[in-house]
């Protein structure tokens, strides 16, 4: 069993096989709203913990593929924080993204963590408020695959289940 400095095992049996964790956390959010606040300040106690931490504007490199690298950085993590803000159901890139965690949550040992960010736990499971108005615009947009928009719709539901945290708490 691999151990990091904290005395965490990092390392996961499967297939035979030991997966060392590149990160112990992935934070998955949309950008607009929360990256220059929430999102800063929980990045910044994660890494004063000693928690690497993998946040797009700080591992991507310019001109890399974005999507890709951020599956594989998914793939390498422990855990995934998810903060869902106001605006997270407006960015395809987002739900995407949700369906990949939840994908890697139930072929892998990683764990999910949701926080809500001014968002009440039922916009998210129910996709009320401003997740419902993205969802309108998202059907006019995939009319021709509303398989793709249930998936998503799927997702928020089964992330809202989870045990998380909501930012007004603290």
């Amino acid at each position: 069993m691999a151990r990091d400095v904290d005395g965490v095992d990092y390392s996961s049996s499967s297939s035979g096989s030991t997966k060392r964790w590149k990160y112990h956390v992935f934070l998955s959010f949309r950008g607009e709203d929360t990256r220059k606040n929430f999102t800063d300040h929980l990045y910044a106690a994660l890494k004063r913990k000693g928690l690497r931490t993998f946040r797009d504007e700080e591992e991507l490199e310019r001109g890399e593929s974005i999507n890709p690298s951020l599956v594989q950085a998914t793939e390498k993590s422990r855990s995934v924080i998810i903060v869902f803000s106001p605006n997270y159901a407006s960015s395809t890139w987002c739900l995407d993204e949700l369906q990949k965690i939840l994908q890697l949550k139930e072929e892998t040992s990683l764990q999910v963590f949701p926080i809500l960010y001014g968002v009440n736990p039922s916009d998210v499971r129910k996709q009320k408020g401003s997740f419902a108005d993205a969802f309108i615009r998202h059907e006019e947009r995939f009319a021709e695959d509303k398989i793709k928009v249930q998936k998503w719709r799927d997702a928020l539901q089964k992330v809202a289940s989870l045990s998380g945290w909501d930012s007004k708490d603290r």
